[in-house]
């Protein structure tokens, strides 16, 4: 599955200018937990405002929020997620910057997506990456075999074909965060040694 077949399409947005006053008051009518914050011009970044932000910096410090503009406290630029990207990418992307949530742009903005859609709308609990790799890789392996055993093991299609699979093999490997002891390709060359030197490619 892809960001544009969870991401919510109801996108909030607010003025930098607003006031964190009024950011609260669109935040409780609209039961968000954040607001992208618009763009002044075309070349300028999106920014998002969430509710841990006033919290954090206008709550905690007892300021009042009247006073205070969206500006002061937003994220600006934001971190950006593609329409295209995969689930398991947009995880590992929020995983690995602490964020929950961000804008789905390409050319515009599309909508948004959080921890919570890739919960409650993705099918990982179905069909996780990494049961989808461990087919593809399979199939991946099977047909290379069968075009070596077609073209011969120091052709250049057979290589080719083991190319894939090692490129599947590894993602699969990153996905597990776990290297095989030995590689579906590696366990070809011991019964077919000539398969090597056709992997060596002309720089």
């Amino acid at each position: 599955m892809k960001a544009e077949q969870i991401m919510t399409k109801d996108v909030v947005t607010i003025r930098g200018s607003a006031t964190v006053a009024e950011a609260v008051k669109l935040l409780k009518e609209k039961n968000l937990r954040a607001l992208i914050v618009d763009r002044r011009h075309d070349e300028d970044a999106y920014g998002i405002v969430t509710e841990t932000d006033i919290v954090y910096k206008v709550t905690a410090f007892g300021k009042d929020p009247k006073q205070i503009r969206v500006y002061e406290i937003m994220t600006k630029p934001c971190i950006l997620v593609n329409p295209e990207l995969s689930v398991e990418y947009v995880a590992r992307l929020f995983a690995n910057t602490g964020i929950r949530r961000a804008p789905v742009i390409k050319n515009s903005l599309l909508g948004i997506i959080s921890v919570s859609d890739i919960l409650r709308k993705s099918n990982f609990v179905e069909a996780p990456k990494s049961l989808i790799l461990e087919q593809e890789l399979e199939k991946s392996r099977d047909e290379a075999r069968k075009i070596c055993a077609e073209k011969g093991a120091s052709s250049r299609e057979c290589a080719s074909a083991w190319d894939i699979v090692e490129e599947l093999q590894a993602e699969l490997a990153h996905q597990k965060a776990q290297k095989p002891e030995k590689n579906y390709f590696e366990e070809y060359c011991e019964e077919n040694p000539s398969a090597l030197e056709a992997r060596m490619y002309d720089s």
